[in-house]
């Protein structure tokens, strides 16, 4: 049974959170209020049956359950062109990958739609889909002429010459519609909003105060996060100067040109616009 007095607040596992995490992990001293750390799609899961009340989520998740949740104002994993981290990795060109095999993340569905929009909306070609493990591709697998990867496993294939094309799939949206992409929300469950309004307003306040800390702080952050890749401190504060935090006009823009692809391609609720956003 849940501990009514506990807000279960969900925090992506990858180091594009570090900039918030980390100094929340220094400066929240809230034993009420429990983060748990998971991938992006174990999290979606989590928040859709219950087991959390709050999270930085998929942005495919609000759009598939509106109805369930708010988005909550002036927070976002989002990027205005490369993100650095989310790349379709291909040993073709992309126009070149109708019918092959395509390997796809099974970390987070936003970028798996994504992916798809961009191969078969923007590119016109529809190649053949299976998911797993971009480092870890199991045998049954076959042959892949490309994979998707995002997050630290993204980060890690890097350096792998396995793949000599990399399509960076904020920067390729970028290019094709002129706005940035969301990758992840701030996602709260309607009655959470309604049943402790003052909780969240906290919560919100010192996810903020984290995130204007962390940015200001950034050379140290990068020092702290950059082994778990592993990735030099240097290339680390690249790539996290690079993630956007905000969810401002542009941003909420953007995520509705997304949710107009994923409702036309019947994968998202039409609910889902105009946006619920809690202040």
């Amino acid at each position: 049974m849940k501990d009514t007095k506990q807000v279960r607040i969900g925090m992506v596992n990858f180091i594009n959170t570090a900039p918030i995490y980390e100094v929340w992990k220094k400066t929240v001293h809230r034993p009420d209020w429990r983060i748990i750390a998971a991938a992006p799609r174990e999290l979606n899961r989590m928040l859709y049956a219950e087991e959390l009340d709050l999270g930085c989520v998929s942005s495919y998740e609000y759009a598939v359950h509106p109805q369930q949740y708010s988005i909550l104002a002036d927070l976002s994993i989002s990027a205005s062109g490369p993100v650095g981290s989310v790349f379709l990795f291909s040993r073709r060109d992309p126009e070149a990958l109708s019918d092959k095999l395509v390997l796809l993340s099974s970390q987070s569905q936003t970028s798996v739609s994504l992916v798809k929009i961009i191969l078969e909306e923007f590119y016109g070609i529809l190649p053949r889909y299976i998911v797993g493990s971009a480092l870890e591709p199991r045998p049954a697998h076959g042959v892949c002429d490309a994979v998707l990867a995002i997050g630290d496993e993204a980060l890690r294939l890097l350096d792998s010459d396995a793949y000599p094309i990399r399509l960076d799939l904020g920067e390729v949206w970028h290019q094709h519609t002129g706005l940035p992409f969301v990758f992840a929300l701030w996602t709260v469950r309607s009655e959470f909003c309604q049943a402790e309004a003052e909780q969240l307003g906290a919560i919100h306040r010192e996810l903020l105060r984290c995130l204007d800390e962390g940015r200001r702080n950034l050379s140290t952050i990068s020092r702290e996060v950059a082994p778990r890749i592993p990735m030099t401190p240097e290339a680390c504060y690249r790539y996290l100067q690079s993630i956007e935090y905000d969810f401002g006009p542009e941003k909420r823009e953007a995520l509705s040109r997304f949710y107009n692809y994923l409702i036309n391609r019947k994968e998202a609720d039409p609910a889902a616009l105009p946006l619920k956003i809690y202040q």
